[in-house]
């Protein structure tokens, strides 16, 4: 049992986690991240100029700047669309997960290596309790907060916050391979391909996602009884890689919704995966963290500074006053275009047309629905609506 009191014990040191450890730990207040060693998590890697703009991230942990984004159909159909005004850059999940954890460290959280077990309260506050790396002992933190940042299936957000053990997820599944050095007939460092097809994936995407030297070759879904390693051979195979040497293989849940309430109403906030932020129908999850884990430290430092547990239900509000459109948006999308191989068809399609185009970049590079183009919004909102008038037609027949 320490003796130390923490202002906040953060669980999980993913970019969530480490992102709210760091900020918490440049407001002066008390802070221990408490991560599992060797932990990283299936990811393209994306991240958006936005992010790293945002956040500091410097040139070195962008492995790869992308200037196109590929989208293929079931019936190989390619729409390739440029990235306009910058690149969406790329960083490999082990290394950049463990610079964010150093930089919390450096801004003075303690970095404490260990499994969470659980959390416990007395009458002198709240305790939580894991198991220590090292040694194999149980050991317990007291502090006067606690942030879930420990994953999709987040332990804290099952024991601690309602509907916690109830976030919907798709199973993601990737392999990181020694990819080639120039561009070949299938793959090319500096294109993202996303592939729409049933084949791969029956009710999400597959991707191929440059990182220099490597590439995350991978997919997703929500539906049991899909081979995720053959699905991934197959991409692999298709994009000219299949004789490429395999890094390491890596699997786990993503959620699809955020859930309705991120805290506990008294010493507990959720954050990142936990709370369910990762983008529909993209996936997209960084960015999202990140994002995550600053609005929860924002509402921690307000509740250490008040006393007031109802502040802690700042982090949801301050998240969704600014995401809630884009992911309504993007969600709609996922729930018309991804049910079969013929929605999806449309869907890259409509990836051919200009506003699409500029529309969807410039959303995801600024992570906010564009308002500048009053015209354009009708014009895809009316194509859009064409499609799936097709779409039911064709159904009904």
């Amino acid at each position: 049992m320490t003796d130390q009191i923490y202002d906040v014990v953060v669980v999980g040191g993913g970019p969530s986690g480490a992102t709210a450890a760091a900020d918490l730990a440049l407001s002066g207040h008390r802070v221990a991240l408490l991560d599992r060693d060797g932990r990283i998590k299936p990811c393209g890697g994306a991240i958006p100029p936005r992010l790293i703009h945002d956040f500091h991230i410097p040139d070195e942990q962008i492995v790869a700047r992308i200037q196109t984004a590929r989208m293929i159909s079931p019936t190989q159909r390619q729409v390739d669309i440029p990235i306009e005004n910058g690149y969406v850059g790329m960083v490999d999940r082990e290394s950049f997960d463990e610079f964010l954890r150093v930089r919390a460290q450096a801004a003075g959280a303690e970095r404490i290596t260990g499994t969470f077990t659980r959390i416990t309260r007395d009458a002198d506050g709240t305790i939580v309790t894991f198991r220590h790396k090292g040694t194999g002992e149980t050991r317990e933190l007291r502090t006067k907060l606690v942030i879930g940042a420990d994953g999709a299936r987040s332990n804290v957000a099952k024991a601690e916050v309602p509907g916690g053990d109830k976030i919907p997820y798709v199973i993601a599944y990737h392999e990181i391979i020694e990819a080639p050095d120039t561009a070949t007939e299938g793959y090319d460092p500096k294109r993202c391909d996303v592939v729409y097809d049933g084949a791969i994936s029956p009710d999400f995407y597959g991707w191929v996602f440059p990182h220099g030297r490597q590439a995350s070759v991978g997919m997703g879904t929500g539906i049991d009884g899909v081979d995720l390693k053959k699905a991934t051979a197959d991409l692999r195979a298709a994009s000219g890689l299949g004789e490429c040497k395999t890094i390491r293989r890596e699997g786990a849940p993503i959620p699809l919704k955020p859930m309705d309430r991120w805290d506990n109403g008294r010493d507990v906030v959720l954050a990142g995966d936990a709370a369910g932020v990762v983008a529909p129908s993209s996936g997209e999850g960084i960015y999202y963290a990140m994002m995550g884990g600053r609005v929860a430290a924002t509402a921690a430092s307000a509740c250490l500074v008040t006393g007031r547990s109802r502040d802690l239900q700042l982090a949801r509000k301050l998240f969704m006053r600014e995401h809630k459109q884009v992911f309504r948006v993007l969600g709609a999308m996922q729930n018309a275009y991804y049910r079969s191989d013929a929605r999806r068809e449309r869907f890259v399609s409509l990836c051919h047309d200009i506003d699409v185009q500029r529309l969807t970049f410039e959303a995801y590079m600024n992570k906010k629905l564009v308002k500048a183009r009053p015209l354009a919004h009708l014009k895809i909102g009316v194509k859009n609506l064409a499609h799936l008038t097709g779409l039911i037609s064709e159904t009904r027949v």
